[in-house]
Parts: C-alpha cells; structure tokens; sequence
C-alpha cells in the first residue's frame, strides 16, 4: 500500500477519488511532533540566535514575534488547509485544487516551486548536518584540539564527505520506513529528547554566569535600534524558521485527520518554533557573554568559538556532546520531512513505487551535497538560490493561491475553527499584507546579493 494519502474530501466532482485506504498521521501527537520537527532544526539553533547579535537583539526580536503572528502564522494554517483538502503531494494538491475550481492546472507550480527549493536545501542540509554529527561524536569523545580548530575526525573534505554521507544514509533509512513507523515513530522519541536537552543545557548556560547580560539582551526593549535592515532580517528568520512556503507543511497536511483543528494546530506549531528559537538564545547567549565572545559571528560562533568555550567549562566535553547532538536531533527531525516531501511527488507525479522514490531522491540529495563539498562555490550558489530566490518565490505564489484560487468555501470548511471576523482577516492577509512583504524580501535580498 502506497504511503500517499488519497484526497480526504469528496465535496466537487472535480476533485480525484477516494481509492484505497488513506494513510494518516496516527494520532495528534504524531502530527504535532512530526510538524515541530519539520519547523525546529539548525536555524533556531543557530540562526536566530546570530540573526539577533547582528541586528540589535531585542529589537530584532520585536519585529520577529510581530511576523510570527501577522503573517507566518496565517501562511501556516493556508498550507496544512489545502493539503488537507486535496490529500496529494504538494504538487498534485496545488494543481488539482486549481482544475476543480475552474483554474489552470499550471498552478500546480506553486507546489513545485516550494518542494524544489526545500529539495535543494536538504542537499547542502546535509553537509552541515553531517557536521554536526561529528562534532558530537568528537565531544564525548575528547577529539577537540584545545586550542579550537577542526576535531581530526572532521578534517579535510573526505571526512567530510564521509559525515554527510553518514547522516544521508540515516535519513534515508528513516523515510524508507514510511510515514507512520518510520517519521511520526523517530519524530515521537526524538522531539521529547530534543526539548529535554534544550532546556537543560539553556537552565545550565544560565546557572554559569551571563543570565543578566543575556536577558537584557534578547527582552529588554530598545525600539531606538529598530531600522529597515533589523526588520527585513527579522521577517525573513520568522518565515523561514516555520519552513512556510517550502510545501513541507502542505506535504505534512495532506496525512492530517479532517477532525484536527488547522487553526489550533498550527497556533501550538508556531509557539513550539518560536520557544525553541527563545529557548535556544538563552543556552547561547550566556556562554557567549561569559566567555565574551562574539554575538554576531555567525555560524563561526557555533563550530569555532563554542567548542573553545565548553573546553574551559566544568564537565564541557559532556556539555559539548550534549549541545552538538541537540543540533543533530534538530537537523534530522527536518531533514526526514525534506526528503518525505520530494518522495511523495516522485511517487505522485512520475508514478514510482514509495521506497524507490525515497531511494532515487535520497541519492540524488546525497551526490548534489557530496560534489558541494569539493566544490564549495556549488554549495552557495544552491544556498543562495534555494534561500534567497526560489523560498521566498514559494512563500508568495503559496499567499496568492490561497487568497485567490482555492476556493473560499473550501478554505472556509478546512478553517472552520476561525470565526468569521478571523478568517476574513486571513483571507485578506493571504491576498494582500503576506505577497507584499514576501516579495520585499525577497527584492532586497536579491538586491544586497548583486552589491556584494
């Protein structure tokens, strides 16, 4: 039996039939941790917390819970809406929603666009992924130099590749289990295990020194900083940190039960993400303030500055290890529902059997990645081209198809826990305020690209 669900409505003719016995998620909880997993990965863990250093902290933060609730949320609840409608891949859920309504099915691009830019951030997700997997392995291990620099299990593009190669295999092997003993059944162990060593690491950065400084920091209002760049940064962190406009979660709808509430849903969906990101800065920050590092380097400030700090820590090979395998639950939790999304579209759209779908897309991500290591301007230019173009492409036609083609009964009946006023005030939101301000970002990320 294929792992694809079959349209879980039969409400128009238009729409495809019900045959066979759709798959589900098996319960809420699965759905939660799976759609959790999928928004919480190496970007909370990193990103945010530079992405706040560089621009301003608390105003940063101002602005990112501000586009959390106006636009990243209501684009949440657009996509698991129409992949529950139509319960296809997220191409054949765009393109067949668009005919029944009286549409082109070239609208099914916008299912394309999305899967095609999350298909291509998991082929370079996996070589930092990879990574961090060895950074782990070398922490419990003892294997970091004390003066910092690359752990000897990582040195060298072979090594490299072997890691990356390594946590490709394991996400494969995930996804060739299928969606409820394989990604709901990792994702229902290891999301509790991720939350348990975030918060403990976090009350044990604090309890270390820094707590004021990072408090002050991260909540401590300074609007005098606020300025066109803090708030196109914080948008763009908010959108993408929920992976909106990817088609994940529209992949992941297409498995929801009608009887789950998509607005409360994605309201715990939301909240859990924007926590860990929180959560996240204050297991951070602390050390970084301690040691008196730099809070705006980057991802340097994860893979250089970090592991000298735990060094000089009491029992920091332990933290280190712990710290580096938060990260890796983090990464893999997301990179199952990359490689799950572009495997239901194989399976949908070119009529492949399940796990040769998820064999044929999983090798492809892994030679993509493999030749981005030893050719490191491959891997910015797919960076650049998933991140900055083809995401924020997919954030916008996900808005406008919402707000203008499916149709508004059927987004009416998917939302029916809005009231009225609410889903009037989405409805507009998809037409109008979320295009726009997608399309600002993604503009002026374009823009920054050819100055630089």
């Amino acid at each position: 039996m294929t792992d694809l669900p079959q349209p879980s409505n039969n409400h128009s003719p238009s729409e495809p039939g019900n045959a066979g016995k759709p798959r589900r998620w098996s319960s809420r909880y699965a759905f939660l941790m799976t759609s959790i997993g999928a928004a919480v990965g190496l970007g909370n863990l990193w990103r945010f917390p530079f992405q706040a250093g560089e621009n301003g902290g608390s105003a940063f933060v101002f602005v990112y819970l501000v586009c959390i609730v106006v636009v990243v949320y209501p684009v949440l609840m657009a996509e698991l809406a129409i992949g529950r409608r139509m319960g296809l891949s997220a191409v054949g859920s765009t393109k067949e929603m668009a005919k029944a309504a009286g549409h082109s099915p070239w609208w099914g691009l916008v299912g394309f666009i999305g899967a095609l830019a999350t298909y291509l951030v998991l082929c370079i997700y996996g070589i930092i992924s990879g990574r961090v997997l060895a950074f782990a392995v070398a922490s419990f291990g003892g294997g970091f130099p004390e003066s910092g620099g690359m752990p000897a299990i990582y040195d060298g593009p072979f090594r490299a590749f072997l890691w990356q190669s390594l946590f490709m295999i394991i996400t494969t092997l995930i996804v060739l289990r299928g969606i409820n003993k394989g990604i709901e059944g990792f994702t229902k162990i290891a999301m509790p295990a991720f939350f348990a060593m975030l918060v403990c690491l976090s009350i044990y950065a604090l309890s270390t020194g820094g707590a004021e400084q990072t408090l002050t920091y991260l909540f401590s209002p300074r609007f005098d900083q606020l300025s066109p760049q803090v708030m196109l940064a914080a948008f763009g962190q908010a959108f993408f940190s929920v992976v909106v406009g990817g088609a994940a979660m529209l992949t992941i709808g297409a498995f929801l039960s009608k009887e789950a509430n998509i607005a409360q849903d994605s309201l715990v969906i939301s909240i859990s993400d924007t926590m860990v990101a929180f959560i996240a800065g204050l297991m951070i920050f602390p050390i970084v303030f301690r040691f008196e590092l730099d809070p705006a380097m980057g991802m340097g400030l994860i893979f250089t500055a970090m592991p000298m700090a735990f060094s000089d820590m009491p029992l920091g090979s332990i933290v280190s290890g712990m710290f580096f395998s938060l990260a890796f639950l983090g990464a893999l939790t997301s990179s199952v529902t990359m490689l799950m999304l572009a495997a239901a579209v194989g399976e949908e759209q070119l009529k492949v059997g399940r796990k040769k779908s998820v064999l044929i897309f999983g090798c492809v991500a892994w030679l993509l990645g493999a030749a981005s290591i030893f050719m490191p301007h491959l891997n910015e230019q797919i960076d650049f081209f998933s991140g900055q173009i083809m995401l924020p492409i997919g954030g916008i036609l996900i808005s406008v198809f919402a707000g203008w083609i499916a149709p508004k009964k059927w987004m009416r009946e998917e939302l029916s826990g809005l009231s009225d006023h609410a889903f009037s005030l989405w409805r507009m939101i998809m037409r109008y305020l979320a295009p726009i301000l997608v399309g600002l970002v993604l503009v002026l990320g374009v823009w920054a690209r050819i100055q630089t």
